[in-house]
């Protein structure tokens, strides 16, 4: 027992004391390497260092070489370095002895974000719609941070044109295939036509000799050749409506003028996988381009060259007939060479376009395509002025024919009846209506037709 001022008891409450907090330091802290204890469960202070100079404290035992600490005394001396009661001050160590302590230091906190009303650990990674987010550290904090890609179907632009209805004239729908993709893809593959060439625009327009008051109000070829108008096709994500579209129209055209002796559905294909010079695949084409390859070699039937959606290497000599090909010819028919059409030919405004559809059948037409077509249901379309602020990009599709619909501000609404190329569940069974007479889109600036070279 050390003799003097201080008591042993008192010196072994402190003892206790330290011994305890060390065990709790040592339970959920690592403990020092070199015998040193870990003191990060006492309150730091200069003990030692505000009454003796470095590295000569007190040699021996002298309990009056002492500090307070909490309520009781921590020590400076030699003697406080006891294997089994050390009960030295905090900053003996360093000071006294020139012993920095290597204290490990604990655990940092695990840091978990919260978002959506659903916790996430930090780097965990999720997935809001057509961007990736990831739980990141933000200075002290955490935070989920994510892409700021604009996605093609967004719960604000659907809410805005919902709460325009009554203005624009349709309604929205949340298609999923859509969903978790950004507006950028959907423009690149689900569209496809190329901007339309100069030389195109400046083709002068066929005039026809009608009477343009004769025109019905509403013309449905569905109804008027009810066996020959092709079903509605989905590109899938390849950007090839330039190819669907030419090859739609084509057979159309074929089953009409034929009537019904070639009632046949033409590969698009062929097209996209042959019709490669100058043409970008699932990236999209230029329909002169397209045309252009069918007047000149032509094309198979869809069930002989059946369609994949992707850039397919070509399986068909240019200058192939449909036996070479290995394919079937329709019954009775006395044809050998592939499916050919005429020169394309541009028509010029709307009364024209309904005097071709009329007598020869669907027409092929261009249309600038903005965000809010994506999310079309039903009614007739008009783009919002909003989607104008955000990508677009040129779409082929098929004008089957036009209607009317009454009004509750003027006179009746106008509209073209059109086949899409996205499958029945988007718009209305595949089909979409567009305003008329007023190049919604840019419908009316680019609109083609062809005559079949039938047998």
């Amino acid at each position: 027992m050390k003799e003097g001022k201080y008591p042993s008891r008192v010196r072994k409450m402190w003892t206790v004391h330290c011994q305890n907090l060390v065990f709790i330091a040592c339970v959920f802290l690592p403990c020092l390497v070199r015998g040193i204890p870990d003191y990060s469960g006492l309150p730091p202070g200069s003990y030692c260092v505000s009454r003796y100079p470095a590295s000569r404290c007190c040699p021996g035992r002298q309990d009056e070489c002492s500090a307070p600490i909490l309520t009781t005394l921590c020590y400076c001396d030699d003697f406080c370095d006891r294997e089994r009661e050390e009960d030295c001050c905090p900053d003996y160590w360093q000071h006294c002895r020139g012993i920095v302590p290597n204290v490990t230091s604990p655990p940092e906190e695990l840091r978990r974000c919260f978002f959506q009303g659903r916790e996430y650990n930090h780097g965990q990674t999720l997935r809001v719609n057509c961007n990736t987010c990831k739980c990141s550290s933000l200075g002290k904090r955490a935070e989920v941070l994510c892409e700021e890609n604009r996605c093609l179907i967004e719960q604000e632009l659907m809410d805005e044109v919902s709460l325009q209805g009554p203005t624009l004239g349709w309604q929205v729908g949340n298609y999923s295939e859509f969903w978790g993709r950004t507006l950028r893809e959907g423009v690149e593959l689900r569209l496809g036509t190329l901007n339309p060439s100069q030389s195109m625009y400046k083709m002068n327009p066929v005039r026809r000799i009608y009477d343009p008051d004769a025109l019905p109000r509403e013309f449905d070829s569905r109804t008027r050749w009810p066996r020959d108008i092709s079903d509605i096709h989905d590109q899938g994500w390849c950007g090839a409506s330039w190819a669907v579209s030419t090859a739609d129209v084509a057979s159309d055209r074929f089953a009409i003028m034929s009537k019904g002796a070639e009632d046949v559905q033409l590969s698009a294909q062929h097209l996209l996988s042959c019709n490669n010079r100058g043409q970008q695949g699932c990236r999209g084409g230029y329909l002169d381009r397209a045309w252009l390859f069918m007047r000149k070699f032509g094309l198979v039937d869809k069930e002989c060259y059946p369609w994949t959606g992707k850039n397919d290497q070509c399986r068909l000599h240019k200058r192939s007939n449909l036996k070479l090909a290995g394919c079937r010819k329709p019954p009775n028919s006395l044809r050998q060479e592939l499916y050919k059409v005429g020169p394309a030919y541009r028509l010029g405004n709307e009364t024209d376009i309904m005097q071709e559809i009329l007598t020869s059948g669907p027409v092929q037409a261009t249309m600038r395509v903005y965000q809010d077509f994506f999310i079309y249901k039903n009614g007739v379309y008009r783009h919002s002025r909003s989607a104008e602020l955000h990508d677009s990009g040129y779409h082929s599709v098929r004008i089957i024919g036009w209607g009317e619909e009454p009004s509750y501000r003027g006179p009746p609404l106008k509209y073209w009846l059109v086949a899409n190329s996205w499958g029945h569940d988007w718009g209305e069974n595949g089909l979409f209506r567009i305003q008329r007479g007023a190049n919604e889109c840019e419908i009316e600036s680019y609109v083609l037709a062809v005559w079949a070279k039938t047998i």
